[in-house]
């Protein structure tokens, strides 16, 4: 009885400890190549005051990795997130995340929601009535944890910015990065 015991909590450590050297090898792969590079984008070249500006943040997920959805499946999942710094110039007015895909995993029994890939997130500023004409710079930051089938990272974080030109009313704005944008739905 004593050997199965001690079979049974040798076999526990045994895999234990394999998930660490995983982890651990994962987590010095991420430092150098990292697994999730995010930016933001604006919509337009320029914006007006007192009106709306869209951006985007746009974050490349490293083949064979995933992030949880920012509503995910289970509780104990960490959602992605986005978040802006507080600022004079701009308030954010919504964030809109994409849906996420079903994905099943060997590790839970429910299909969890997952994104894999390229993932765009929309963001509604509204642009204070007093902001003068100039150059102001958007922080926020990218909160995620990425997964593998097999294990997953520390949640972090990522800084993330964005140039937004102020001009005035009668200054026409053009459209840049329609190729981001047309994936959001900001309605």
């Amino acid at each position: 009885m004593r050997l199965a015991g001690q079979r049974f909590l040798g076999s526990t450590f045994a895999k234990i400890f394999i998930i660490l050297i995983v982890a651990t090898n994962t987590a010095r792969a991420q430092g150098k190549n990292p697994v999730v590079e995010a930016r933001l984008v604006c919509a337009t070249d320029a914006v007006h005051a007192d009106a709306p500006a869209r951006v985007a943040m746009v974050a490349q997920v490293a083949a064979g990795y995933h992030l949880n959805d920012h509503k995910p499946t289970l509780n104990y999942l960490i959602p992605t997130k986005f978040v802006a710094e507080p600022s004079e110039q701009f308030t954010v007015k919504n964030v809109i995340y994409p849906p996420g895909t079903p994905m099943k995993f060997v590790f839970s029994d429910v299909p969890l929601s997952v994104y894999q890939g390229k993932l765009v997130v929309g963001v509604l500023l509204q642009a204070a009535k007093t902001v003068p004409p100039g150059t102001y710079t958007l922080r926020g930051k990218f909160a995620y944890q990425a997964c593998s089938d097999h294990a997953c990272l520390a949640p972090t974080s990522v800084p993330v910015t964005a140039t937004l030109k102020v001009v005035a009313k009668n200054v026409p704005l053009n459209m840049v990065e329609s190729d981001v944008f047309k994936r959001i739905k900001f309605e």
